[in-house]
């Protein structure tokens, strides 16, 4: 919905700048969360990353964010996923490549394994882009949808299945 991805847009933003002072870091936190809440709503990915770049362009400055996100799907269109072009996306060293690169391969691969390999398998920040996937694949597929005996091996998995389970319960009764 336009209203929560809006929301979480702005908290994510917000929470951001406690840790990131540039804007990019902060816009981009802010798209991940709204596209996250579009997921989560029923949205594909591929809308869900169109309606954040909407939310992205009523914010001043902008324009790194949103060059990355589209080039990220402009890239996912062009034929057969490769490690090249995750490479040509950046090394995720920085928020908006590390967002690029998760969305590319959650857009380009069609099997939620095969996604998130490739999202691990560069010489950049390999780990913040594969949890970003992640969070995308999470969101677009539920829990059941990845693989069970990845999800079994994660670190603090009983705190992150009370923690999702809490929020789930509490954006319901919204």
């Amino acid at each position: 919905t336009r209203t929560s991805a809006g929301s979480a847009f702005a908290m994510a933003a917000r929470c951001s700048q406690m840790t990131h002072g540039h804007p990019t870091a902060s816009y981009a936190s802010g798209a991940l969360a709204a596209i996250v809440s579009h997921l989560v709503a029923g949205d594909s990915l591929e809308g869900a990353v169109l309606r954040a770049l909407r939310l992205l362009a009523r914010h001043p400055a902008h324009e790194e964010t949103t060059a990355a996100l589209n080039r990220a799907l402009d890239l996912a269109s062009e034929g057969a996923p490769s490690a090249e072009k995750v490479e040509s996306l950046g090394a995720g060293w920085i928020a908006e490549e590390a967002l690029a690169i998760a969305v590319y391969c959650a857009l380009a691969e069609h099997r939620v394994t095969d996604a998130l390999l490739l999202s691990v398998n560069h010489s950049g920040d390999s780990d913040s882009t594969g949890s970003l996937c992640g969070n995308l694949l999470g969101a677009l597929h539920g829990d059941h949808g990845l693989p069970h005996e990845w999800v079994e091996r994660v670190e603090g998995r009983a705190t992150i299945t009370l923690l999702a389970d809490d929020l789930a319960a509490e954006c319901v009764r919204r």
